[in-house]
């Protein structure tokens, strides 16, 4: 009895010793921990840890663009080396009001401009470089695009942030370069006045600095002086070259900006982080009270976090100080940061935008989509399409709340984020009823992390079907935002259950909301057992793929039907579940959503290729198969010249062939078989000519051709004879080849 009493006592005193310090402890953006802290107490600290005001009204922004704009627009490179003449930049016309009505019909609340890249070539008319704009015979040296991108997004009401790379090659490759030229560190005043360049702003700042650093400070005090308010500035860590041991001054910026722009938060540093990846991939937990190794308010350095897990509990006890620190979801809607070209650098399609934004948004972080503009000073008309497409899913999903006339807690439907509802056990669930039947299949729950941080860990969707409470959606942590998706449910009562939390939850609001699926495109895959498998049509798009599914993600509900007779599909046609096997058929089908019909995909196929052999394939006859793999992605390529052996294949049985189809690779533009002859054999040796064929446009439109036979022809033996390559090439390549039979 004794020692139960001991013990119940023990308990009682480490309860109020928690309680006590929980009750103690304000709410920052960073808490220190101690050699003392209790992995209770560490908890107890993280659910203290909130953003700040600015970082907070980054968070709201959502949606954000970033613009990379400069010499490499015009040299097609990514990076440039800093010796680029300034006047490679042969901009003839600038259509900023252009970029900002198209970011805004997208819903995006802020742009961010590269005013300078790597390169060191600057967009304004910086007093301390001539390694800019004012160097090229746009608007005879005077152009300004820091100024005119300035003046259109207060016409249409957005933010603006300023990207000023640390990197600065020209700088280091000049012979007068600032950069790593071993300068002395001495007391410098910024700005540094230049003759007749007078600054309208008085402020003075005296930093302890090298040369370097004074130009960087120099330009800084220009970008967020003389172009109005300034809500991000963007620094990265890219180092493409380096030199003299150069370090940079963070100190010294930070204090600058935070005087200068006092509302403006911080990328790369410890405002805001980069989520790790630049291919618009999210975690599937993005906690953003992440642990510290040291205190980020004094830190210089901060390395890129791209780890998968962050901020769980057992990481939480590991650090020295808890930080809010939000992340930037980053990618960029063509193959590459800069414009190249409209017809082979790919565009994400809409489903992939879409996607990337209800994953990032509604996965506790902020979507920044990158739109290069092109050499006519304007964005492509396929990134217009999509922006323009994008903001009307975004408003036709979340501009109505289908719970704004629910009945529930009044805190959680105001869609205010200062109000909220505290969630007690036993039951930490919260019963929303509307009344009649709605049908959703997304909804919008956010926590009250401006005063009670990140608390929840794990939680579910529940709603009220066939007189029982069912599981309709789960996920972990919420945050600023959590976008539940689902297959669409009818129903009148939806209940949120948080089943693991760190304290008490503060849900702020929760909404309803349906997602129109449409239709997608289909695509067959055919493998070497003659089995197609239908699904949505992935997007091509090569450049850092994110491996998330965006017409899986998007397309739930949507229902496959085909047919192999010639008939057009309907919903009255075979219903697709698992592959199928197509011999010498015309596959079709159609994708069936919401009572809408996609379009009709179609493909011919042919002879099963299981069982063909290879017998002659120029001088990469080790990977001749690859062109009957069934494997469009894989492709044979060889030299082309006349002495050049042609692709022979044993077809392994005599067949009586109508046709045969070419397709070329996608990713080898330089061996497309533009003219050839078809040959066959008896024996597999002695070859004779059958007819000739050719095909146009390869190079344009790089798809999958057929040539018809003017006579059937019967044969175990087949050659194919190329004689000429699109664009005179001197390669030649095959992807597939598939022949048809009566």
């Amino acid at each position: 009895m004794k020692k139960i009493f001991i013990s119940v006592l023990s308990g009682a005193i480490f309860y109020l010793n928690v309680h006590a310090q929980k009750s103690a402890i304000t709410l920052q953006n960073t808490i220190p921990v101690t050699a003392n802290d209790t992995k209770a107490s560490i908890i107890a600290k993280a659910v203290h840890v909130v953003p700040t005001a600015n970082q907070l009204a980054a968070l709201k922004n959502e949606f954000i663009a970033f613009i990379h704009f400069g010499p490499n627009t015009f040299t097609r490179m990514e990076w440039g080396n800093g010796k680029e003449d300034p006047k490679i930049f042969d901009l003839k016309e600038l259509h900023t009001d252009q970029w900002c009505q198209s970011m805004k019909s997208a819903g995006m609340k802020m742009v961010i401009l590269t005013a300078k890249h790597h390169d060191g070539f600057v967009l304004w008319q910086s007093r301390y470089t001539s390694h800019g704009i004012m160097s090229t015979g746009f608007q005879h040296g005077k152009g300004d695009i820091v100024k005119a991108l300035s003046a259109s997004c207060k016409k249409y009401g957005l933010k603006l942030g300023i990207y000023l790379s640390p990197a600065d090659l020209f700088q280091i490759e000049s012979p007068s370069g600032l950069y790593g030229n071993l300068s002395e560190v001495n007391k410098r005043t910024i700005p540094r006045m230049v003759a007749g360049r007078p600054f309208a702003n008085k402020t003075k700042f005296e930093f302890e600095v090298d040369d370097y650093n004074e130009y960087f400070l120099n330009q800084l005090f220009e970008l967020l002086t003389e172009y109005g308010p300034i809500d991000e500035v963007w620094f990265d860590g890219a180092h493409p070259k380096t030199k003299g041991g150069q370090k940079y001054n963070y100190a010294a910026w930070k204090k600058l900006i935070h005087t200068l722009a006092p509302k403006a938060v911080i990328f790369g540093k410890e405002d805001i982080r980069w989520c790790g990846n630049e291919a618009g991939r999210t975690r599937n937990t993005e906690w953003n009270i992440i642990p510290y190794p040291e205190n980020p308010n004094t830190a210089t350095d901060f390395p890129d976090l791209t780890e998968e897990s962050l901020g769980t509990r057992n990481e939480l006890y590991k650090g020295k100080y808890l930080h809010y620190q939000q992340a930037e979801t980053n990618t960029s809607i063509r193959e590459g940061w800069f414009y190249r070209d409209d017809e082979r650098q790919k565009v994400r399609s809409t489903d992939d935008v879409f996607d990337i934004y209800e994953r990032a948004v509604g996965g506790n972080s902020t979507f920044l989509l990158n739109i290069p503009p092109n050499r006519e000073g304007k964005f492509s008309p396929e990134d217009v399409k999509v922006l323009t497409e994008v903001g009307k899913r975004i408003q036709e999903t979340y501009g109505k709340n289908l719970f704004a006339a629910a009945k529930g807690p009044k805190q959680i439907l105001d869609k205010n984020l200062n109000t909220y509802l505290l969630l007690t056990k036993p039951e930490n669930s919260i019963e929303i009823a509307t009344g009649s039947p709605v049908t959703i299949n997304r909804i919008v729950i956010q926590e009250a992390i401006a005063t009670h941080s990140e608390r929840v860990e794990e939680h579910i969707l529940e709603a009220w079907l066939e007189n029982k409470w069912q599981k309709i959606a789960a996920a972990t942590n919420i945050g600023y935002k959590r976008i539940l998706r689902f297959p669409e449910v009818t129903a009148s009562r939806f209940r949120l259950k948080v089943l693991s939390s760190r304290a008490t939850p503060a849900i702020a609001t929760i909404e309803g909301h349906y997602y129109r699926s449409k239709p997608p495109q289909l695509q067959f895959d055919r493998d070497l057992n003659g089995l197609v498998t239908i699904s949505p049509k992935k997007h091509e798009f090569g450049w850092n793929p994110h491996g998330q599914d965006a017409t899986g993600n998007l397309s739930t509900g949507t229902q496959i039907y085909y047919t192999t007779n010639g008939t057009a599909p309907s919903s009255a046609s075979k219903k697709y579940t698992a592959p199928i096997l197509v011999l010498n058929a015309e596959l079709k089908a159609i994708a069936i959503a919401n009572h809408d019909k996609g379009s009709v995909a179609k493909e011919t196929f042919g002879l099963l290729q299981k069982n063909w052999k290879l017998l002659t394939a120029g001088s990469e006859s080790n990977k001749g198969t690859m062109a009957f793999d069934a494997n469009k992605e894989t492709y044979w390529q060889a030299e082309f010249n006349d002495d050049a052996h042609p692709m022979a294949i044993d077809l392994g049985a005599v067949h009586k062939l109508t046709a045969f189809i070419y397709t070329p690779p996608k990713a080898f533009f330089d061996g497309m078989i533009e003219k050839g002859i078809i040959q066959i054999s008896k024996d597999g040796k002695n070859w004779e000519d059958i007819e000739s064929f050719e095909f146009g446009n390869l190079i344009n439109d790089p798809t999958a051709r057929t040539h018809y036979f003017k006579n059937e022809i019967s044969t175990r033996y087949v050659k194919l004879k190329p004689i000429a390559i699109a664009g005179n090439k001197k390669s030649t390549a095959i992807a597939e080849l598939d022949f048809l039979e009566k």
